[in-house]
């Protein structure tokens, strides 16, 4: 009797002849080339360093495209806008030390977002490894520990043979929901020296499925269907498994309104009768979901965000899907799915057959919550700044991307802009670092260039990411950049303001960001609350990058969470 492992694949005859006779001048570093190409990579980004030159010799002598940023953490929000886009692990090829430690800011916002990025890093001589003290150029006593508190997996190959294997287990990691950065380190001498091994093919690198167990979701089923005012939070997890019909069709058969939160912005459709849009920092949002009987969170942790700053006391029965189980029950008790959305979905869908559950008063609530909203909003003098919100709304196509920096106008994007398609609004909230937002929509373009970016900054974030205007004029990617300036960090003098009466170090001295952008080749204009529609429309539909700096001091919406 044969069982299924005991099958064999037995090499061909061309397949031995290849691995006897490896062409020659390849290195350690064409191993990792290799590997990536048999994965499925095309594109790679990241910036070269001493001990990671034979990695950048080999990428010189192999058909995967390299784009090259100007500072390593922008390569990583890169790769990330690459992966958030593509959901495909996105190649980030680093140097030791400085330069690695350099993406650490970028690689925890992926490991928040759940983006798969796959970075590989080169280390100093395998002789030096373990914590001792050998005085290499770079060294770190532990460079793993430095990056195992923030990535989802590290992998180390001591040996040019471990390097396909350690790659695919990342690939693989990477890619598994949830999704999330990893991290993988290679000595610099294995990467330069020669190698006789064979040329990698098409290692085995498929990800894990995460299905959810059945008696969980009959269970969850039964009180969905059963509920009187169920209700749903739709979270990133939603949009990263594609499942957004999955949870209109849900919705639609429970008569449940839907929140999105600010990661999970385009999962359900903002006009939608059911839709609750993504005012969660708004008390009476908060209400509405406390007073639901069942509430199915899906693809959320529920965090300090989604749970309007911890205020959130929900009283009745919580159904909790997220494929994150440190984020599972963690912060509310729940019936805790661990589960891709997507499966989960699928799952509740065919356990409920069909079964409607007709609630004709359900639009009217939520027609009702919604009007509370935007009442108390008015009642604030904002005008402006929901002013500049419908003019970008009405400049960027509806397929565009649009990635939004930590500034004002991206919080009040997070609640009130209308992603209007899933996978097109992604922010650095997930861990709220600067920078993000023009270095990821760059990663973007690399991603899609059929359509253009949208990058909104504030003029301290923007210096954050500068430099990159050479990579986008380098490489012509079709990326706008909306800078709004109010000469400092705005969120933060407005909370040190609210705070303590007065600020401390957010007013900067900052560049003519127009004549700087110009100054790189990169076509610039400066605009106005009134011309921004049209200004932002014709920098959008010109080929090429091109810079929107607009001069405005933006205020939030009072909070309601206090």
């Amino acid at each position: 009797m044969t069982h299924d492992h005991d099958l064999v694949l037995r090499p061909t005859a061309r397949q031995t002849e290849a691995a006897l006779n490896p062409p020659p001048g390849r290195t350690g570093g064409d191993l990792v080339i290799e590997t990536l190409r048999g994965l499925g990579a095309t594109t790679v980004f990241g910036l070269p360093g001493q001990h990671a030159l034979s990695l950048f010799d080999a990428l010189r002598r192999s058909a995967l495209s390299y784009v090259g940023l100007r500072v390593e953490n922008n390569a990583a929000f890169a790769a990330d806008g690459y992966g958030r886009i593509t959901g495909e692990a996105a190649p980030l090829l680093l140097s030791t030390g400085p330069g690695a430690l350099t993406s650490l800011a970028a690689l925890q916002e992926a490991a928040a977002a759940s983006s798969p990025v796959l970075a590989i890093s080169s280390q100093v001589p395998a002789a030096g490894l373990g914590g001792g003290r050998h005085g290499y150029l770079h060294e770190l006593r532990d460079q793993q520990a430095s990056f195992r508190d923030v990535v989802k997996s590290v992998h180390t190959a001591r040996t040019q043979s471990q390097i396909p294997s350690a790659i695919a287990a990342a690939w693989q990691s990477a890619l598994t929901a949830p999704h999330g950065p990893v991290w993988v380190e290679i000595p610099q001498d294995v990467l330069a020296a020669p190698t006789q091994l064979p040329v990698v093919n098409a290692p085995d690198a498929t990800p894990d499925e995460l299905p959810p167990r059945p008696e969980l979701t009959a269970l969850a089923a039964h009180l969905l269907a059963h509920a009187e005012r169920p209700a749903i939070i739709a979270g990133g997890g939603v949009v990263r498994a594609d499942a957004a019909r999955k949870l209109r069709t849900l919705a639609e058969q429970l008569n449940a309104p839907v929140v999105t939160t600010f990661g999970g912005k385009g999962a359900f459709p903002w006009q939608h009768p059911l839709s609750l849009q993504s005012w969660l920092e708004d008390r009476h949002t908060t209400d509405f979901l406390e007073d639901a009987d069942v509430l199915l969170v899906i693809g959320s942790g529920l965090g300090e965000l989604s749970s309007n700053y911890r205020t959130f006391q929900p009283r009745g029965r919580i159904i909790q899907v997220e494929a994150d189980a440190g984020k599972l029950e963690a912060n509310h008790p729940a019936l805790g799915i661990h589960a891709d959305a997507r499966l989960a979905l699928t799952a509740l869908l065919e356990t409920l057959d069909g079964q409607q559950r007709p609630d004709p008063a359900a639009p009217e609530r939520v027609r009702t919550v919604l009007s509370r909203v935007r009442d108390r909003i008015a009642a604030q003098d904002l005008t402006l700044e929901q002013q500049l919100l419908a003019s970008i709304r009405s400049a960027v196509p509806d397929p565009a991307p649009t990635f939004w920096d930590m500034t004002i106008l991206a919080y009040w994007a997070w609640s009130a802009f209308d992603a209007r398609r899933p996978n097109t609004m992604h922010s650095a909230q997930g861990a709220g670092g600067l920078g993000y937002a023009f270095p990821a929509a760059l990663g973007a373009a690399i991603a899609d260039p059929t359509h253009p970016v949208l990058a909104v900054s504030g003029d301290g974030g923007a210096l954050y990411s500068v430099a990159e205007l050479a990579t986008a004029r380098q490489h012509d990617l079709p990326v706008t950049w909306l800078i709004v300036d109010d000469g400092g960090y705005g969120i933060l003098r407005e909370y040190m303001t609210d705070t303590y009466d007065d600020t401390t170090g957010t007013d900067l001295t900052r560049p003519d960001f127009v004549a700087l952008a110009e100054s790189f080749g990169v076509p610039a204009v400066r605009t106005s609350p009134e011309t921004l529609t049209d200004d932002l429309a014709k920098a959008l539909s010109a080929p090429g990058p091109s810079v929107v700096v607009l001069p405005a001091v933006l205020r939030m919406f009072a909070p309601t969470h206090l």
